[in-house]
């Protein structure tokens, strides 16, 4: 029978408990720590404080932790409307924004890591790098043989912007990509639901006109075949968005273009 088992210093061990804050509504964090400057290995630490003194959010618990019980402790956050998609993290399992999940919809001790399949910056804070770079890869911008009418924009029908709902949405957060399991295990050449919902938008642009250009740049293996409408990114899109949607679709385009 084969084993397998994790390199040493990816192995999670036991962290610090912080003193509880006295309160009639206590809760428990349980959060993932890692600074890669220490050498140490991650753990998770845990942390109780007063609902009661906290906001009704899981980055309104977060941020008063860092204030108030632990100034170490390392995540993004921005906007707090679910609008940048900074704050991106998992929450008991479960990919979301921690400035739109409510503490009250978790129940028991919330344990929260970073967003899985990707490399750790430090503490809650991934490495978007890879992520970005795929990004750019699909070139997100108008493309158009045509000169633009002069002194005006390229104009659209109703019906053409139409399209572009559920598509243009998208903050970039990628909660679905790393909640994808063909994400997990083929990073390094499929794009993932969230760049290939972004490469959609401009596949379902009417003003652009680099369609067949686009298509030959997703026509791959991995880079688009390796979905298999899992569904996990439609399941836990904070927009509400279906990225798998927007790949069948880029898929129906290519068959169509082959027919």
């Amino acid at each position: 029978m084969a084993e397998f088992t994790l390199p040493r210093n990816s192995k999670i061990v036991k962290g610090r408990t912080y003193k509880a804050e006295e309160g009639k509504r206590p809760k428990t964090f349980k959060i993932y720590r890692y600074d890669p400057d220490t050498g140490a290995n991650p753990r998770f630490d845990l942390y109780t404080i007063d609902l009661d003194k906290t906001g009704p959010m899981v980055l309104d618990a977060l941020i008063r932790i860092k204030n108030e019980v632990d100034p170490t402790l390392t995540f993004r956050r921005s906007c707090r409307e679910g609008i940048c998609g900074s704050c991106a993290m998992n929450m008991d399992g479960r990919n979301g924004l921690a400035c739109t999940t409510p503490i009250g919809e978790l129940k028991g001790e919330v344990q929260i890591t970073p967003l899985p399949a990707l490399n750790v910056v430090k503490d809650l804070v991934p490495d978007l790098t890879h992520a970005y770079a795929q990004y750019a890869l699909i070139q997100p911008w108008l493309k158009s043989a045509t000169p633009p009418p002069s002194g005006k924009e390229r104009l659209q029908s109703p019906a053409d912007r139409a399209k572009l709902d559920g598509l243009y949405e998208c903050i970039l957060c990628f909660c679905c990509t790393t909640s994808c399991p063909s994400y997990w295990w083929n990073a390094d050449r499929f794009l993932g639901p969230a760049i290939l919902l972004q490469a959609y938008r401009w596949l379902a642009d009417s003003r652009d006109e680099a369609t067949g250009e686009r298509l030959d740049g997703l026509e791959d293996p991995f880079r688009l075949y390796r979905c298999h409408t899992i569904m996990n990114c439609a399941s836990v899109c904070p927009k509400g968005l279906n990225p798998a949607r927007a790949i069948a679709e880029t898929k129906k385009l290519i068959a169509e273009r082959a027919a």
